[in-house]
């Protein structure tokens, strides 16, 4: 077999593991390890396994991920998530569709402070879908609405996914941030803007939702909320500023979120030992995805397939539409049996290479990529946050009922994504301004 043989071979037998539930840093370390040694030496392979983990595991930049992973949990458990969604809902409630509204805002902040689309679409459904439908909400309405919002949190910084994007393309996390924070509102409202359109010409879609609050109630629910705002708004216009590297914001913001729940009397030995634990295994279970994928790179290297791929990707035109509509596609196939960290770090060998020789901007480049990874998150047959809505209500509602609720939203996030892609400037103009 030449090289090339090999690559595609291993890339066919690496999507076959993943399909059959092996993880993926498992998958892809096996896989480009055994195709080394065959097209070198096992000595070859042997002395990337002894050197490779530890050389790209120890970059300073990685280490802004297990202390954003940190700050989410602290948040969590020190319950500082805590009344989000009533808060929103008491703020929200006059709009058409002010519930599910509400349970888009309060999915935006969540997934902000956690970083995590499952466990922001897990939290929320506990919390939110069941009140819809005591309001006599459509099932579909109440329960898309939550898959998909979840996802918010892959874009509105901080954002492990742009954190290891930026590593592994080599661009400054701090732009990729601040790159991802515009799109990430402008998702946001689009869904709103849709639910209250949808409400509006078909009111019983929204139930008996008749729900009004007292200015003392609207009161009472910001004291719950504000440090999450603060808590964001003081990362965020750190790393903008200037005054730290997004490095540093990570730590940064765990110490702001510590002395919030101090403040708060809520910083317990239990707090700080689910988070510390629930950290450690985030990142040991990213930190294997990643060398895994490191691992995939240099195999992938060997064998010559990247460059393949680009020519015949190339072959067909060199215009930037034409890479866009070929990335896409594969982003939004894959994305509907792979999880959105694993399919980043499967696919970036092989498609950096096409946008470098394309000369595409990187930053821009990964908020597309991000924004299709989260409507990767919801497409069928396996959208992955669908069945973490199902899962977390059990019998109450049906997988296709989720499912034909969150067609709308990917309608509204292929929206936004058209806008990320002919608007640049959505994504490029806070980087630009940043100090």
């Amino acid at each position: 077999m030449t090289n090339l043989q090999i690559g595609m071979a291993g890339i066919a037998i690496a999507l076959g593991l993943i399909a059959l539930r092996i993880p993926i840093g498992v998958a892809l370390g096996l896989v480009s390890i055994t195709g080394i040694a065959m097209m070198t030496s096992m000595t070859v392979a042997w002395g990337m396994i002894s050197a490779t983990p530890f050389d790209f595991a120890g970059q300073w930049e990685l280490s802004a991920a297990p202390m954003f992973l940190l700050m989410g949990y602290l948040c969590t458990s020190t319950n500082m998530t805590q009344g989000l969604f009533t808060a929103m809902r008491l703020f929200l409630a006059r709009l058409p569709g002010g519930l599910a509204v509400s349970s888009v805002m309060a999915s935006a902040f969540f997934a902000a402070a956690s970083g995590s689309s499952v466990a922001t679409s897990a939290a929320m459904a506990r919390i939110a879908v069941p009140e819809m439908l005591k309001h006599n909400y459509n099932r579909g309405l109440a329960t898309g609405t939550i898959a998909a919002s979840g996802t918010l949190g892959s874009l509105i910084p901080p954002s492990v996914l742009l954190v290891l994007y930026g590593v592994y393309a080599k661009v400054s996390v701090g732009q990729l941030f601040m790159a991802g924070f515009l799109p990430g509102i402008m998702s946001a409202l689009l869904y709103i803007l849709m639910i209250m359109v949808r409400v509006k010409r078909n009111p019983a879609l929204a139930g008996n939702d008749q729900s009004r609050a007292s200015t003392q109630e609207k009161l009472d629910a910001l004291k719950e909320i504000w440090p999450l705002p603060l808590l964001i708004g003081a990362v965020l216009g750190g790393i903008f500023t200037g005054i730290f590297s997004p490095t540093e914001a990570g730590a940064v913001g765990t110490c702001i979120a510590a002395l919030i729940a101090i403040a708060r009397r809520a910083l317990t030995t239990a707090a700080i030992k689910d988070a510390l634990i629930n950290t450690a295994v985030s990142t040991a279970s990213i930190f294997i995805i990643l060398i895994g994928s490191l691992f995939f790179t240099r195999f992938l290297a060997l064998s010559g397939v990247p460059t393949a791929f680009s020519n015949l990707i190339l072959s067909v035109s060199t215009e930037t539409w034409w890479i866009l509509i070929a990335v896409s596609l594969i982003y939004l196939v894959l994305g509907m049996f792979i999880d959105s960290i694993g399919l980043m770090l499967l696919t970036l060998p092989l498609i950096l290479p096409l946008v470098q020789g394309a000369d595409l901007n990187l930053v821009w480049f990964g908020i597309i990529v991000v924004k299709l990874l989260e409507v990767g998150l919801v497409t069928p047959p396996i959208g992955l946050n669908v069945y973490v809505i199902k899962g977390a209500l059990g019998n109450v509602v049906s997988l296709p009922e989720v499912f034909r609720g969150v067609s709308w939203f990917i309608l509204m996030d292929i929206i936004a994504l058209l806008l990320i892609i002919f608007i640049p400037a959505l994504s490029l103009y806070l980087p630009s301004r940043m100090h």
